[in-house]
C-alpha cells in the first residue's frame, strides 16, 4: 500500500505548527479570507511569531503550497510501485490511494480542490505532474494487459485522471445526491465497481434497430 506522510505524523515544530494551522484555514476558507492574525489564533502563537518565521502571509501562504504539493506528490513518486497496485484487479485508483493514505480529517483534499479548482499556479503545476505520471501508468497497464491500446493516450489520460480526481473535488455535492460518501470505505467500494464495469463493459449501446438497418446497406 502506498502511504503519504500526513500533516499528523511529523515532529511538529513552531513553523509547522503555524504551518498546519494555515493549511486548515486555507483550505476552509481560502487563503485571501484568512488574516495573519487568524492562523495565530488557531496555532496558539502570536502574530509576531508568524511574522517573525514566515515573513508574510504571502511567505507562508508559499510554504503551504509548497508543503501540500510535496505531500500529495509524494503518492505519485513510485511509477512502478503505483503500477503494481493498480494491475491487482483490486479496483484500485488515484482517488483510492488518496484515501486510504490521508487521515480522515486531513485538509489536504480540500486544499487540492481549491488548488486546482482557482486555475492556482501551485495546483496547475500539480495537475501537470500527475498527468505525466498517469501518462506512464497508462502506458503500463497497456503493457500489463490490463487497458487495450488508444490512438490518443493523451486525450485518454486527461479522462482517465479527472475520472479519479472528480471524487477528491465533488466529494461533497456527490455525497448530497447519492446519500453516501464516496470517499468512505463502503462508499469507495461501491463507486470503485460501477466505475469499474463502466470501464470494462461500456455504457453505450447501438440500439438494434439502427444495427440492422447498417447490415441491411
Amino acid at each position: 500500500m502506498l502511504n503519504v506522510r500526513s500533516v499528523d505524523d511529523e515532529d511538529l515544530t513552531g513553523r509547522a505548527v503555524i504551518r498546519n494551522a494555515a493549511l486548515r484555514l486555507f483550505a476552509e476558507r481560502g487563503p485571501d479570507a484568512v488574516s495573519v492574525r487568524q492562523i495565530a489564533e488557531a496555532a496558539g502563537v502570536s502574530p509576531a511569531l508568524v511574522l517573525h518565521h514566515y515573513g508574510s502571509k504571502a511567505g507562508l501562504r508559499e510554504e503551504v503550497d509548497r508543503y501540500a504539493a510535496a505531500q500529495l506528490d509524494a503518492l505519485m513518486e513510485d511509477v512502478d510501485e503505483i503500477g503494481e497496485v493498480l494491475t491487482t484487479g483490486s479496483n484500485a485508483s488515484i482517488a483510492e490511494m488518496f484515501s486510504q493514505a490521508l487521515p480522515a480529517d486531513s485538509p489536504l483534499p480540500t486544499y487540492l480542490r481549491r488548488l486546482l479548482l482557482t486555475g492556482d499556479p501551485a495546483g496547475q503545476a500539480l495537475f501537470r505532474r500527475w498527468y505525466e505520471v498517469s501518462r506512464l501508468l497508462l502506458g503500463q497497464l497497456v503493457d500489463a494487459g490490463f487497458a487495450s491500446p488508444t490512438a490518443d493516450p493523451e486525450v485518454r489520460t486527461a479522462f482517465m485522471l479527472s475520472a479519479d480526481l472528480i471524487l477528491l473535488l465533488l466529494r461533497e455535492p456527490l455525497t448530497d445526491v447519492l446519500g453516501f460518501d464516496p470517499m468512505s470505505g463502503d462508499g469507495l467500494a461501491r463507486w470503485a465497481a460501477e466505475v469499474t464495469r463502466i470501464y470494462r463493459e461500456g455504457v453505450l449501446v447501438v440500439p438494434a434497430a439502427e444495427t440492422g438497418e447498417q447490415d441491411e446497406d
